[in-house]
């Protein structure tokens, strides 16, 4: 159920690549209270992006999830904004994360919806 987009203009190597997602998707899990098995991260290759005027390393995230408390959004922007810090070297002033609670009638899997 949970959907992490993650877009960046910094070039990041496969291994570091695949290491943030990695973070990401149990960190996603762990937060929300939803099984790994059903999180998925992806990441965009590098972007061209201006945040502020401004090339320096940026990125948006897009956290979509059906059942996504609004109270729990400030937490979830400190962890994820740390995870940019730690594993992307980017700067938490240079994140936008948008945060989307999706009605389960309106996210499809298996053939079915939830």
């Amino acid at each position: 159920m949970p959907y992490l987009k993650i877009q960046t203009n910094r070039a990041v190597d496969d291994q570091d690549r695949r290491a943030a997602m990695e973070r990401a998707s149990a960190l996603v899990s762990q937060s929300l209270g939803k099984p790994e098995r059903y999180v998925m991260v992806a990441m965009e290759p590098p972007l061209p992006m201006l945040f502020a005027g401004d090339d320096a390393p940026t990125a948006y995230f897009e956290l979509k999830s059906i059942g996504l408390p609004e109270g729990q959004t400030a937490e979830l922007s400190a962890a994820l904004c740390e995870m940019a810090e730690q594993t992307l070297g980017i700067d938490r002033e240079r994140v936008y994360i948008e945060f989307t609670d999706a009605p389960r009638a309106m996210w499809g899997w298996n053939g079915d919806t939830f």
